[in-house]
């Protein structure tokens, strides 16, 4: 690594820095104007501290002639997410006075939108640090998006890069330069932010409310203003808001930006979309159907209650509508059955992808017929699109460590003594940005805060191998990286 790309990536952790303290100034401006100020010093100095260390690495300038290399941004991508984090957990040790392991814990949970807790006392807790926390969603989620289209396809990590359909559309057809590309899902992402929080308002929240499940919904992060989290409002409208926007919130960013340049039938006609929007549908109403004949709801209320819930998991938001481990051992292991399912590349969304999915099925089928008929040359394709062996490659590669993970995770916290429910399901919701786990202790009506801090951090580290993709960091710990 030479010091002219370590010297780029300090004034681009600087700029990071900076952007994070001046956004600060919104939880300020909140807690003015619900008549708080004596918090305000809390993001204050939190802001100031933040501030300082950002110009101190902005203030040194950038190298003019330097751009970076594909593995300089390896170290960008994981450093930006770790320094971001560092910063952003000084408003929670300040305002809420908690051990700043739990305040990394809850701030990493919060940017890569996996929506695990450590906080109780929503209900009565500072307006500064709840819309905080839902700002932490927030530009995690507009984050990833912007890794995932524009950083990960150059590493050869993800699903934009594991089907080159969205990004050969994207930048030979949707627009030609990445910062346009990155103004329209800019706009795209406050334009579905607001549309969600307008809905919500109007369906029974009150604004402030709305404002913070919009942000957290769309990021498919979790965090809500209630412990209860959706139950605490009974409206049914509120429900089904919620769902459409964690569905928005789970689709390819770049075909909303292809639908509004002219390609009206973008998302209609993408495998990916098809495939997960049935996948969900069907997943409501067999399972609502079987809740209605072993609970006392009715059909459409069993099916509005197991829509919430299955979105939630499956598009890696993690809000909850009661308590569905109450449902009995089926739903149980349904449930940790849909904690690795995703959304869809390109999204806001954590978990495996359901292309990865879709491509295995193809991989499968496609050596079910070579078995039937040895001689012949069939063609695998994705979204009209040949399965190279590179795409092969790097999905195998990637569900292979994804397991490994999980359960290397899963073992450390056993060994630091969990029982096997919370360690296995903690390590599967970790990776996969999922947010509640199984179990008494981390299920959906429990949270993370009776969990030794090793645990804790064990945990971290499983959310922020999840959200950037395993081998982007992992690389990392490879002596040839630094080598070279």
């Amino acid at each position: 690594m030479s010091i002219a790309a370590m010297r780029l990536i300090g004034f681009i952790l600087g700029i990071f820095l900076i952007t994070l303290a001046v956004s600060m100034a919104i939880p300020m401006i909140t807690l003015v104007v619900y008549e708080r100020s004596g918090e305000i010093s809390a993001f204050l100095w939190s802001s100031l501290i933040t501030l300082v260390s950002g110009l101190m690495l902005v203030v040194r300038g950038r190298p003019e002639t330097f751009q970076l290399r594909p593995r300089d941004m390896y170290l960008l991508t994981t450093a930006s997410w770790v320094v971001v984090c560092s910063f952003a957990a000084l408003p929670m040790v300040f305002i809420h006075h908690i051990s700043y392991t739990d305040a990394f814990f809850e701030t990493m949970s919060g940017v890569t939108t996996t929506g695990s807790t450590i906080l109780t006392g929503l209900d009565t807790a500072s307006p500064g640090l709840l819309i905080w926390r839902s700002m932490l969603h927030w530009l995690g989620g507009i984050g990833f998006i912007g890794m995932a289209v524009a950083i990960l396809p150059l590493l050869r990590v993800g699903g934009m890069r594991l089907f080159q359909t969205e990004s050969s559309d994207w930048s030979e057809k949707v627009t030609p330069r990445s910062h346009v590309a990155a103004t329209y899902i800019l706009w795209i992402y406050l334009g579905l932010t607001g549309g969600s929080a307008l809905a919500l308002w109007l369906a029974g929240m009150t604004p402030f409310e709305a404002i913070n499940h919009a942000m957290s919904l769309i990021s498919t992060g979790g965090y809500s203003t209630s412990d209860a989290s959706l139950a605490h409002w009974p409206q049914p409208a509120i429900h089904w808001i919620a769902v459409v926007v964690m569905i928005l919130g789970s689709l390819p960013f770049t075909l909303y930006v292809a639908t509004l340049r002219g390609h009206r039938r973008a998302l209609i006609k993408d495998q990916q979309v098809r495939g997960f929007i049935s996948f969900l549908v069907i997943t409501w109403l067999v399972i609502g159907t079987w809740l209605s004949f072993n609970s006392d709801n009715s059909w459409w209320d069993s099916v509005r209650i197991v829509a919430v819930n299955v979105t939630s998991v499956v598009t890696t938001t993690g809000v909850a509508l009661g308590d569905y481990t109450l449902w009995g051992s089926f739903a149980i292991m349904l449930f940790f059955y849909l904690t690795f399912v995703g959304g869809c590349s390109g999204s806001t969304a954590g978990g495996l992808k359901i292309f990865r999915f879709q491509v295995a099925r193809t991989l499968l089928m496609s050596s079910l017929k070579q078995l039937i008929h040895p001689r012949a040359v069939i063609q695998k394709k994705y979204n009209g699109h040949p399965i190279d062996e590179e795409i092969v490659r790097s999905l195998l590669t990637f569900c292979f460590f994804f397991t490994v993970t999980i359960a290397a995770i899963a073992l450390g916290l056993a060994l630091i003594g969990l029982d096997w429910t919370t360690a296995l399901s903690g390590a599967a919701t970790a990776v996969c940005n999922v947010g509640p786990g199984l179990g008494n202790i981390i299920g959906p009506a429990g949270n993370f805060s009776s969990l030794p801090d090793a645990a804790k951090w064990l945990l971290t580290i499983g959310m922020l191998l999840g959200r950037l993709e395993i081998l982007t960091v992992l690389v990392l710990v490879t002596p040839v990286f630094w080598r070279y």
